[in-house]
């Protein structure tokens, strides 16, 4: 968000102004957070009476930020004798040295003041501007801390201000009256500590707190994280800021759910996405393999743990099926959102057998394909036994919770995502076309585990006719032949859905678009209706709700041309893939190397920069997996038994790419790959590897 500065560890965040202050309202994103709850939403420092002004920020580091203030607004810059650091620490719990300096020639009394204020609000309250709260709030103010709480039957809140100065506590902050000699300095240590308590006193944030026994592990972690990472070299100074951005912010966004364990998954983003989805975690390992293959066990066994069991309306679980969102507020407590958790998706279980069966590739870690058998089984059954709602041999959905509940369950899920290119919107249930590649993808690989690692030919047998006839069926339902692409979706009474969209890209990288269809599709994919010259829209110019700062009616969204970059690459469309990764890769240099959420879809000949979404969430797991896709898809890397085999083909923006300590069944190894303008397309045939 403009004018706002954010510190960030997993699902644990501060979002302040330039000065470090936090002054919320109901309905902005502004605070500090955790566990979907707002634990400050006041915090505000005065020196005599007067607030701060920030002279200039260091918030290089994602889990701290320097503000360097002194008191009164602008025009009392070259008037300041008394000046001020405050230096914060996001981890488990917020901490805060606060440093005054007196550079005048005589003494000074300052009185300090902190305004401390807790709504406890949670985050559906204020993305959806919910005005009051059903439950109490209580205050404790003793010697040395002040304490707020908020209380809704067994649902209960804290968090405690304490300082290592002696202070005065009083029921909306604290206050310091330190005395400074000229050239002094005074200092004091701020911590705030949020608790999620059961109702036998137990807080289930303490695992958290125990991951970051000290204030030092968290920047120890992210170099750790990043060591791990094979390395990038290139003459691209762009290309190696998005890569390392990409690290550092997927190192941002690892949290670990509460009351599972412990293990790492990550949050799909910041502000409101800062917990564990499905469909986001699974594309973002996805997108991570070549680079982050850690990240896939933990979230396939989180997800497999919460795997659907049981038929519920409100929650939209079924059996077998994998979950959309998982939430800790007090709405999901009290089923006010159907979070806790929320299955209203209807991809996530087929990505969960992609990614599995794409791991083994990579890995060769053949005891976690063993181990998930019987959730991969279940999900089998899910598509077809559930998903499955009108008998037609495709992936439907129709929301059963109708209060709360999503109404579109793709990845794109907002309210008029799906659409006629007339504009109409079509009724329910609804089948886009995406999910039945992904249900193809999904039985051709688990086909593959059944055979190789299941000791269940018939079983394969039988999932390999299943992807058979679905392949033909939904070339033959999809299909608009006068157009030359595929329908959005098919309405709920078979009649195709005729936007031209994103989703046809989706296609290629799932496998089930027949090879004498592909060129077709590529040339509305990269045409000027879809592609904007940095990369491709989500809905073409000239359909009915086309709007290129529309939500999914006509934005660029990077993780969505990772795949479809990928996809082309697939069907050999190397140079159509590299003008992808060229166009997005370019985008990255004007969002300081850190892809947002989405962005306009103006003609890059227009605006000449791309233009930024105005509420885009940033940082976005499968936005920081982005350049890790491309990278991939540059370089043509693919598993191929125990080895890696490479196929390079670099866009005229890159004259060198090397990626080395690649991770995978065969150890480490090294690719290397040069830009050859006369190279031809690689459609049909794989070049020469490049590879030690």
């Amino acid at each position: 968000m403009a004018g706002t500065v954010s510190c960030i560890d997993g699902n644990t965040f501060i979002v302040s102004d330039t000065s470090g202050d936090v002054e919320s309202s109901p309905a902005a994103p502004v605070g500090l957070f955790a566990a979907d709850t707002r634990f400050l939403s006041r915090w505000v420092l005065t020196v005599n009476g007067e607030r701060l002004t920030a002279l200039s920020v260091d918030d290089s580091q994602y889990y701290e930020v320097a503000f360097f203030v002194v008191p009164g607004g602008p025009v009392d810059y070259v008037q300041a004798d008394v000046s001020a650091i405050r230096r914060r620490r996001i981890g488990a719990d917020l901490t805060e040295s606060l440093t005054l300096f007196n550079y005048g020639d005589r003494d000074v009394d300052l009185d300090v003041r902190l305004e401390v204020a807790s709504d406890f609000a949670d985050i559906f309250e204020i993305k959806f501007a919910v005005g009051d709260k059903a439950g109490s709030h209580y205050t404790h103010v003793g010697p040395s801390e002040l304490r707020l709480g908020y209380r809704r039957g067994t649902f209960q809140r804290e968090v405690s201000v304490s300082a290592s100065e002696p202070a005065t506590f009083e029921p909306g902050g604290l206050r310091f009256t330190p005395r400074l000699r000229p050239g002094d300095r005074w200092s004091t240590q701020l911590r705030v500590e949020m608790r999620a308590l059961r109702p036998d006193g137990v807080d289930l944030r303490a695992a958290a707190r125990a991951l970051r026994p000290d204030e030092t592990t968290l920047p120890e972690s992210v170099r750790a994280w990043v060591a791990q990472a094979p390395t990038l070299d290139t003459e691209s100074a762009a290309l190696q800021q998005v890569y390392h951005r990409s690290l550092v912010d997927l190192a941002a966004l690892r949290f670990a759910p509460l009351s599972l364990g412990g293990a790492t998954v990550p949050a799909a983003g910041l502000p409101w996405f800062m917990t564990l989805f499905g469909r986001d975690s699974l594309l973002t390992c996805l997108q991570a393999l070549p680079v982050m293959p850690s990240m896939t066990p933990p979230t396939l066994r989180i997800l497999a743990s919460l795997q659907g069991a049981r038929n519920d309306d409100v929650l939209e679980e079924d059996p077998g099926r994998i979950l959309h969102e998982l939430r800790y507020g007090e709405s999901a407590a009290f089923e006010e959102q159907p979070h806790s958790p929320y299955y209203g998706t209807a991809d996530a279980s087929q990505l969960f057998v992609v990614l599995l069966d794409e791991y083994e590739r990579w890995s060769g870690d053949a005891a976690l394909v063993m181990e998930l058998e019987q959730e991969v089984r279940a999900i089998l059954a899910w598509i077809d036994q559930y998903a499955d709602l009108t008998s037609t041999g495709y992936v439907w959905y129709e929301r059963r919770n109708r209060a709360t509940g999503l109404e579109n369950q793709c990845w794109k899920d907002s309210w008029d995502s799906i659409s006629y290119a007339d504009g109409r919107l079509p009724g329910f249930p609804r089948a886009t076309c995406e999910l039945q590649g992904y249900a193809y993808d999904a039985k051709i690989r688990a086909a593959r585990l059944a055979r190789t690692f299941w000791g269940d030919p018939g079983y394969a047998d039988r999932l390999e006719r299943e992807a058979a006839a679905l392949y033909e069926r939904f070339n033959r339902d999809f299909w608009l032949d006068d157009r030359g692409y595929y329908a959005l979706a098919l309405d709920h009474d078979g009649t195709p859905v005729d936007s031209l969209s994103s989703n046809i890209g989706h296609l290629l990288w799932s496998g089930i678009v027949p090879p004498e269809r592909a060129a077709r599709v590529v040339e509305h994919l990269m045409g000027p209706a879809l592609f904007s010259g940095w990369g491709v829209r989500t809905l073409a110019e000239g359909q009915g709700r086309y709007n290129p700062l529309g939500y999914h009616n006509g934005t660029v969204w990077p993780f969505d041309n990772s795949f479809i970059a990928w996809g082309l690459r697939r069907y050999g469309f190397a140079a159509e893939a590299g003008r992808i990764a060229e166009g997005i890769l370019d985008a990255a240099t004007y969002f300081q190397g850190r892809l947002p959420e989405a962005f306009g879809g103006f003609e890059r000949h227009v605006t000449r920069y791309p233009v930024r979404y105005p509420t885009a969430g940033s940082p976005q797991a499968w936005s920081s997996g982005t350049s890790l896709l491309l990278i991939r898809t540059m370089l043509g890397l693919e598993p191929h038994q125990d080895h890696l085999a490479v196929a390079p083909a670099l866009p005229p923006a890159f004259d060198r790419i090397a990626l080395m300590d690649i991770p995978g069944r065969w150890g480490r190894v090294d690719a290397f790959a040069r830009h050859r303008p006369d190279e031809p397309s690689d459609r049909g045939h794989h070049p020469a590897s490049s590879i030690e």
